[in-house]
Parts: C-alpha cells; structure tokens; sequence
C-alpha cells in the first residue's frame, strides 16, 4: 500500500508509526520518499496522503484526520479488524471485555481505542488472569493480540475460563495464521537444532514469540537478529569446530522480514561453512489482502 500510495501520488506519503515493525522494509520505504511518524500534529503537510499502520489505530486517529482534512489510507491487517469487530459487538451485546495482549503495543492501544476508557481491560500473563476483577463476571468476552505464543495464550484463555466458565472468545482464534504457522514450523525443528536464529525486529512481537517458542520446544539457543551483520559470526565457527557431528542451525522469520534477510544470512554462512539447506514445511500459506480502492486505479 505504501509503494502503491508513493507511485500513484508521489512523494512524500506520510504513515503513522512503522508500517510494520522490520527496520528494513521501513528504510527501505523512506528511500522511496515515505515518511514515518508517530502522531499526526508532526505531519507538515497536511495535504498529502497519510497511511495508517497494519497494527491498527484507535477510532480517535481516524476522526483526527478527518478534522485536520486529511485523506488517509487505512492499512491495518484484515485479522486485526477482525479483532476490532469482535470487541465492538461484545460491547454492543454489554459485555466487558478481557484483552490478552501486551501492555504498550501499538496493536492493543489500537483496539484498546475502538471502545470507551474502561471497556477493556488487558490481561497479560497467566498471573493477571487469576487476579483480574471484572465488573461483571457473568458477562464477559475475551478477544487476543494477533501475534502472541500461541501455548502461552492458550495457558491464560484457560486460567479465564476456569474462573470464568460463561465468558465468550472468538468464533475462530484471533492470532494471525502467519504467527501460528511460524510456531508450528519452530516446534517440528526446534529439537534437532544446535541453534536457531530468528530473523526479526527487537520490536516485532511475533518474532520475539518465535524465540520463547524455539526454547521451549527444545532449542538450546536461540537468538533474534535483524540481519546477517548481527550474528557472531566467531562464535558460531567456534561452537561448529567444537561439535563432531554436523551442526544444525535452525533458521526462521518473523512475519514482516523480507526473504531477502533470510538469504542474506544463508549467504554469508556460505562464505564460512560447508552448508546443506532443507527446508521444512509444515503449511501453505495463500491469503492475499485487496488493496483499497483508492490505490487500485
């Protein structure tokens, strides 16, 4: 959307916080003329497009644009508008809603917004669900963040549900198919790695899910990195020369890291070892999104 919002209106587009959460995707587009900001007042020109992030925003943003006149493309995921949708029916069906997610992510402060102070209340840990007081506890729902642990969800839906037993949950689970196909794929290799890296940003909450999930399926080592620059790349030839049997290195991505990143680090272990790839699939993945009618002309 934002390549296709600078080519049809030139530039500078402006986009409300990272479009997603990948360093290089966001620099790469800035390099095409986007300009990344956090809240709208920092937009000079109030004229030209702004795009919001696929994290989503709170229903004031929208309502903010539209009073300063500005023309804006919402870029957020189906999957979290989807999670928009269920929470604002739980309301309208008076229900208090628990949200399972992380306190300060940009996805929850945005569905934390699609309802009154108050409405939701964020639960985070399995500890916080045994303690949560609601209103009303005979009349609750709960909706989740789309790019948490699937395990660790599970344990607080669970501990909900005990104390809980009439809250309501999603008609289908929350969390985004790229997320849980990425677990699944960590999960059936995790145990016959010597280690595994990560492919992702330090901000990007599915990749740093990737990592806890690759430790406790059984991962000695596993280690979130942006690009091939930020291995240890002497350690690793240590570790390699110090094991007799052939060294397996698992090797995974969050789901904004471009594949370029991915070879890049298959690249640069090529230059040190001797390297076999294999590849491990454990699903196909063929949801594709439309553009906005604005940018499809």
């Amino acid at each position: 959307m934002v390549e296709r919002a600078i080519e049809k209106y030139g530039a500078p587009v402006y986009v409300r916080h990272e479009i997603v959460h990948n360093r290089h995707v966001v620099e790469g587009l800035e390099a095409q003329g986007a300009v990344f900001v956090e809240e709208l007042s920092e937009i000079e020109d109030s004229s030209r497009p702004v795009i919001f992030s696929a994290h989503g925003v709170p229903k004031a943003v929208p309502a903010d644009a539209e009073s300063r006149g500005m023309f804006y493309l919402d870029a957020t995921c189906p999957l979290v508008s989807k999670v928009h949708v269920e929470a604002n029916r739980h309301f309208d069906e008076g229900r208090h809603i628990l949200m399972i997610g992380h306190e300060g992510h940009p996805e929850v402060e945005g569905t934390l917004g699609q309802l009154p102070d108050g409405a939701i209340t964020l639960v985070e840990t399995v500890e916080d669900a045994q303690r949560v007081t609601p209103p009303e506890p005979d009349k609750l729902a709960y909706v989740t963040q789309t790019t948490l642990s699937l395990d660790d969800t599970v344990e607080i839906v669970n501990a909900l549900t005990r104390r809980f037993p009439a809250i309501r949950g999603p008609h289908k689970n929350d969390i985004c198919y790229a997320t849980t196909n990425r677990q699944a794929a960590v999960k059936a290799i995790a145990e016959g790695c010597d280690m595994m890296f990560v492919v992702g940003a330090p901000n990007s909450s599915n990749s740093v899910r990737l990592v806890e999930v690759a430790e406790k399926a059984g991962c000695p080592k596993a280690q979130l990195v942006q690009k091939s620059g930020d291995v240890d790349w002497t350690a690793l030839e240590a570790a390699v020369a110090d094991k007799i049997a052939p060294f397996c290195i698992g090797l995974t991505a969050g789901a904004s890291a471009p594949e370029s990143l991915v070879q890049g680090l298959i690249d640069e272990a090529r230059k040190r070892f001797t390297v076999q790839v294999e590849e491990v699939t454990v699903s196909s993945e063929d949801v594709i999104f439309k553009l906005p009618r604005a940018l499809i002309a």
